[in-house]
């Protein structure tokens, strides 16, 4: 890469069209007036591999990866951190030199969401219910059990995919089928939903929440819709909630901050540009 040359960034996937990381980092580098750039591009399965081991050769300083090549972007890197291997996925990519390294960014947007969103949400844990046992509940499983949650209860359709994330964890997460929720919802301090259920072109999430105390808070990972159906059904109820939103923008702050060297700010402008977006698609 030549050194004088505007850094270069992107984000990878397939398809990609409905990535909407163009826009934040887009929006950064105007704010705080970088020159450079972020390109989204598609790049279809088989030719991941051979995209990932290019990288360096292209001008690129570093990257973003989406589904469905997390998995390859782990396999590609040369280094990765404590929480990309427990998760065995790759949603961030920079080069050290001649070394690939790369991250995941997702427990940390996570967590950094409830924590502006809810402060104190987590002062005192306790019961925490996931919804899902895809890689996006095992991000989640993994960021609550780091701040002390239990127990962690994973509840899948398929139990036997529950039970598979619960062992990669061990005490305290346990696997559920949906039948048991109702059950399990009754000293649940905190819900999760982790699935595509509820999304924009996808099945409700179709659960009762009466058992639930009026105090758990409940998120979603879902943000389009931004209000889903069961924030929506909480609210109506009580309970105080979080969107999936701002988990999208907190996880795109370390990576800008690798690639252009200012953390940026998720601040209400930001959001407000989202909103529309995902409004005008909606």
């Amino acid at each position: 890469m030549n050194s004088g040359a505007p850094p270069k960034a992107f984000v990878v996937g397939w398809p990609i069209a409905q990535s909407r990381s163009p826009l934040i980092h887009r929006y950064w580098l105007q704010k705080y007036e970088i020159a450079g750039s972020y390109d989204a591009i598609a790049v279809e399965p088989d030719r991941i591999s051979a995209f990932l081991a290019g990288f360096g050769d292209d001008g690129f300083v570093g990257g973003n990866v989406t589904i469905p090549h997390k998995t390859a972007a782990f396999n590609a890197a040369d280094e990765t951190d404590d929480t990309a291997r427990f998760l065995n996925a790759v949603n961030t990519l920079w080069r050290e030199g001649d070394r690939l390294c790369g991250t995941n960014t997702d427990v940390c947007g996570f967590l950094q969401n409830l924590d502006e969103t809810a402060p104190g949400w987590a002062d005192d844990p306790g019961a925490a219910t996931i919804l899902g046992a895809g890689g996006a509940a095992r991000a989640v499983a993994y960021g609550l059990i780091g701040r002390g949650f239990a127990p962690v209860r994973i509840v899948n359709r398929t139990i036997s995919r529950a039970g598979e994330l619960a062992a990669l964890f061990g005490p305290p997460a346990t696997a559920h089928s949906f039948k048991e929720l109702a059950g399990l919802l009754g000293d649940t301090a905190l819900l999760v939903n982790a699935t595509s259920l509820g999304m924009i072109n996808h099945d409700p999430l179709d659960i009762d929440l009466a058992s639930l105390p009026l105090d758990a808070l409940v998120t979603d990972i879902v943000y389009v819709p931004v209000e889903t159906g069961l924030l929506a059904a909480a609210a109506r109820r009580g309970n105080p909630t979080v969107d999936g939103l701002g988990m999208l923008l907190h996880q795109a702050v370390p990576g800008f901050q690798k690639w252009f060297g200012v953390r940026p700010q998720v601040d209400q402008r930001l959001r407000a540009r989202l909103l529309a977006d995902i409004g005008a698609a909606g």
